[in-house]
């Protein structure tokens, strides 16, 4: 079974770099309502989309995306 982008995203998380990736990591995780276990990208990037959060940009999304994709 494939992990769910939440699942996928986690793993930058404790990153000895503050870089994108790891502050969009620590921010998902501390995101109560983040859908944990989605796998679709429409209802991720609308929770993003929403959020507008400087911590959770598209741009970093979008890049995560691609990377989560590319592990199918």
């Amino acid at each position: 079974m494939k992990d769910s982008f939440y699942q996928f995203v986690l793993r930058y998380r404790g990153s000895l770099l503050a870089d994108a990736k790891h502050l969009f990591a620590e921010r998902v995780f501390d995101s109560h309502d983040f859908p944990k276990s989605s796998i679709d990208f429409q209802e991720l990037s609308r929770y993003i989309e929403m959020q507008a959060d400087s911590e959770m940009p598209a741009s970093v999304f979008d890049e995560l995306w691609e990377e989560y994709q590319a592990r199918r």
